[in-house]
């Protein structure tokens, strides 16, 4: 082989290897290229899932307000729900309260109507009354007596059996501006009137006498009223006479007058 074909040999053996490096370089540039995207990809795939990430982030605390809220809306209703029965309950107390005093009111208005149609009794049909054996309790007197103060003014003259039965009349709650002369029994060495006696004497609207005969309840108010117990021998049996009319206070008003005088200062 002459060197003309040599050089021609090698040449081409050059070439050949000038294009396998070539090939490897484009190789590696595919490679490096395909690397490139996958990094790419990476990074988008990173992207999308931090991207998730925060919308799981943001779902559940979304999850969490909602259960909050549904909790509290929960916990609000069955409060209202508590409230409305409490405030039912009361309603009802109340309902039951007034149903009873309109019970007690029905009680009364009928007993005032059987009084009224009594007291309605054609002439024919009246009759004088025998109070020989009459039973009207000393609670009845009293409280009759307690209704009459409390309309007292100016001043009333009160006679009682005992200091004892003044403690039943509530006093203390007249007006100040009344006047009260009071006539009962009092044994100063009873303890307990001592002390009534004390009390009694302590209000400077007070003027109190003693009065042993045990034998009345009087109480005559403003000028207007009069209300007269005469207590009888059995127990129990008093005969009551309660009246506004003019003419019969003015008649009845020395049986009044008589036993204040009858009385004595102490």
């Amino acid at each position: 082989m002459d060197y003309s074909d040599e050089i021609r040999y090698l040449k081409k053996q050059l070439e050949t290897k000038d294009n396998l490096i070539n090939l490897k370089d484009q190789q590696l540039e595919a490679n490096q290229n395909l690397i490139n995207v996958k990094e790419q990809q990476i990074k988008t795939l990173e992207k999308t899932l931090q991207t998730k990430d925060e919308e799981t982030k943001t779902l559940e605390k979304t999850i969490a307000l909602k259960e909050e809220e549904i909790t509290k809306s929960n916990s609000s209703a069955e409060k209202e729900k508590d409230e409305m029965i409490t405030s039912l309950q009361k309603e009802i107390e109340i309902l039951n309260g007034e149903l009873s005093k309109a019970d007690e009111d029905l009680e009364t208005l009928e007993l005032e109507n059987t009084k009224l149609r009594g007291a309605q009794t054609s002439s024919k049909d009246i009759k004088i009354i025998d109070f020989t054996d009459i039973q009207i309790p000393q609670s009845n007197i009293l409280e009759k007596m307690r209704e009459i103060l409390e309309k007292a003014i100016a001043n009333v003259t009160i006679i009682v059996p005992s200091i004892e039965d003044l403690q039943e009349l509530y006093l203390y709650e007249l007006r100040s501006s009344v006047t009260m002369n009071i006539a009962c029994s009092i044994n100063p060495g009873n303890e307990q009137h001592s002390e009534l006696l004390d009390e009694f004497e302590s209000l400077d609207n007070v003027s109190l006498r003693k009065y042993d005969r045990a034998d009345r309840y009087v109480l005559t108010r403003d000028g207007e009223e009069l209300f007269l117990a005469v207590i009888g021998n059995a127990n129990d049996n008093n005969l009551v006479i309660h009246t506004k009319d003019p003419k019969h206070i003015r008649i009845l008003n020395p049986l009044i007058t008589e036993g204040w005088i009858s009385s004595r200062k102490i």
